[in-house]
């Protein structure tokens, strides 16, 4: 069956009806895989399509639902978080799109706001200068051959592929963040450019909180983008602009089992829902675990497609493991470990009712394998991609996750790959960035 591709950027489309069939995806690219699951299409490093049989697996019950208070934003701000190492992971990664945002480099006085929202008491007057001297040294990548940046223009997104806990207990914490960066202007001042950095959140509870202390950043593990994609010019990126497109905002909100709480009953729960469900498609643990996966189907597909998306990401994760060669924890004999995750660059509403929505994602994956074998390094994907979702059980649940045309920056200029092996630091469940 093949798989639906929307061609372009078509944010007209009127609301209707949820489509009768899911098309999920959970997009590991690069070495690994391709894959469309309910398509199901996967793709290895050779190139060679196989479409797999159907599984017999049945689906597992949803765990009960529970009442979880979200972050509310105060000045743009995500405030509130969950005091748990998921809740720190959250904000830590907020922070770090935040402060990656057109808005953030560009306005002195909402970065100031921000800031004051986001730091701790003792922290904000360091937070502050740390963030001007970083903001004037960010514009140079948005204004390009132009005199002045163009903000209604500027491309300045941040997505979060991986989140590990350095430290934690009741009254602080750490995070090191692997993120994804492009900057540049859908003006053409500036063409938009990928880049890595490795960012560490120290945090404090503080007033109820998780309250911003410190942050620092290097250069991060670098993964060539995807060898199939070719650059996309200037203009493509006119969707992602500041006033069309938002940052995705994460809450560290989780049931009992770790998955995501029910989101609420608007645009904002179902942009959220779209944001945690292609992540979770993305997951290392949606091709190792079977248990883990079968929850997840059941915690974030409607039930009118949960039988056939079962049933068809069986059959996916089957067939990756196999021509792995790896077990429950992800790993092979000799140690490989593979390597899949998808971030949310940007989210836009194509439609939204108090019963269905449609949210486009622009998104980066990264799929490889890490280990001694060059050729399986992971590599990155900037796919585009519309989530539809139907209220249900309570919350917003998929019913097709389905690509459209990539939006690809340009790849990060004079940085030389790093090796295969050296992603095993972003990889493994302990990894894992906090979801909406």
């Amino acid at each position: 069956m093949a798989s639906r591709i929307r061609r372009g950027n078509d944010s007209s489309r009127a609301a209707g009806p949820p489509r009768p069939a899911a098309k999920l995806s959970g997009i590991a690219t690069g070495g690994v895989a391709v894959v469309t699951v309910a398509g199901v299409i996967v793709s290895f490093a050779t190139g060679r399509p196989s479409t797999p049989a159907p599984s017999a697996s049945s689906p597992a019950h949803a765990a009960p639902q529970v009442n979880v208070e979200r972050a509310r934003e105060v000045d743009g701000v995500p405030v509130g978080y969950p005091h748990t190492q998921a809740g720190a992971k959250a904000a830590a990664a907020n922070y770090t799109v935040l402060s990656g945002s057109a808005a953030f480099l560009t306005n002195s006085e909402r970065r100031h706001r921000m800031l004051a929202a986001m730091a701790a008491r003792d922290a904000a007057d360091t937070a502050g200068k740390k963030a001007d001297l970083s903001a004037a040294q960010a514009v140079a990548s948005l204004r390009g051959d132009n005199p002045e940046v163009s903000t209604d223009q500027a491309i300045a997104r941040t997505g979060v592929l991986s989140a590990h806990v350095l430290g934690y207990d009741d009254q602080g914490a750490m995070v090191r963040l692997w993120t994804t960066t492009v900057r540049g202007s859908a003006a053409g001042h500036a063409t938009p450019v990928a880049g890595y950095r490795s960012v560490t959140v120290t945090l404090v509870w503080e007033a109820n909180d998780w309250k911003l202390k410190d942050s620092s950043s290097t250069a991060g593990l670098v993964a060539p983008i995807d060898a199939r994609q070719t650059a996309s010019v200037a203009r493509d990126f006119s969707g992602y602009v500041p006033t069309a497109a938002d940052d995705p905002v994460v809450t560290g909100a989780t049931r009992p089992d770790g998955l995501p709480a029910p989101y609420e009953q608007n645009e904002q729960g179902a942009r959220a829902a779209a944001v945690s469900a292609v992540m979770l498609y993305g997951d290392p643990r949606f091709f190792t675990d079977d248990a883990w996966r079968h929850r997840m189907l059941a915690a974030t597909a409607a039930p009118t497609v949960l039988k056939s998306v079962t049933s068809d990401a069986d059959s996916t994760a089957r067939l990756v493991v196999e021509n792995r060669g790896v077990d429950r924890d992800g790993k092979s004999a000799d140690g490989s470990e593979l390597i899949t995750r998808t971030a949310a660059l940007a989210t836009r509403t194509i439609s939204c009712s108090g019963q269905a929505a449609s949210i486009e994602l622009w998104t980066a994956s990264a799929g490889g394998v890490a280990g001694k074998e060059e050729a399986l390094r992971p590599q990155v994907g900037f796919l585009r991609m519309t989530v539809d979702l139907v209220w249900a059980d309570g919350t917003w649940k998929t019913t097709a996750v389905t690509p459209s045309a990539p939006l690809v920056p340009s790849p990060p200029a004079m940085q030389q790959a790093d090796s295969a092996d050296s992603f095993s630091a972003v990889g493994g469940v302990d990894n894992a960035p906090a979801t909406a």
